[in-house]
């Protein structure tokens, strides 16, 4: 019977110091294998993507892009994302990037905007993006990365304040070319 209490005691101590640690788990173990695989997302859509046009590039310039001759769009069937990565995945999941019903239109890896085949990218939308070019200019993709995810646990997508930075860009390039 001592045994099985012990058992017992050391099964719900391991469960409470893994709830307790999940934020250990998840800044120091998944979110370093997402900023590489993203690094290297961004590389290959630097090789991979289209420059902007003339327009893009006046547009990503008025939005205060230092380098938008950098920027590349890559047409995709499917916005990548790490799912091979089953933690990574299941992350993915419980912040909105991924999952039942959700359809990933764009989304920008440093200077590679990877967009998703059949997708509209309008003036307004990629206003919207380049705005997330120029966040992780001013800062990292690393740091970004890192805010971003913190941001969607916390607020949620439409009130996350990157998005939110983003969302108002939308509305001041409304009019389309």
């Amino acid at each position: 019977m001592k045994f099985l209490k012990y058992t017992v005691l050391i099964l719900v101590v391991l469960i409470i110091g893994a709830v307790l640690s999940y934020q250990k788990i998840i800044s120091g173990i998944l979110i370093p294998q997402y900023v590489d695989w993203a690094y290297e997302t961004e590389r290959n859509g630097l090789e991979l993507g289209v420059p902007l046009n003339s327009r893009e590039l006046a547009l990503a310039a008025d939005i205060g892009i230092q380098k938008p001759e950098k920027v590349r769009i890559v047409h995709v069937d499917e916005v990548p994302f790490p799912y091979e990565n089953f933690a990574l995945k299941t992350l993915g999941e419980a912040l909105g990037f991924i999952g039942e019903g959700i359809i990933n239109n764009a989304q920008v890896f440093g200077y590679s905007i990877y967009v998703r085949n059949g997708y509209e990218l309008n003036r307004p939308k990629l206003a919207h993006e380049l705005v997330h070019v120029l966040q992780i200019e001013r800062t990292s993709l690393d740091y970004i990365i890192i805010k971003h995810f913190s941001d969607l646990a916390e607020y949620g997508y439409d009130k996350a304040p990157l998005e939110v930075e983003a969302f108002k860009a939308n509305k001041e390039y409304t009019n389309d070319w």
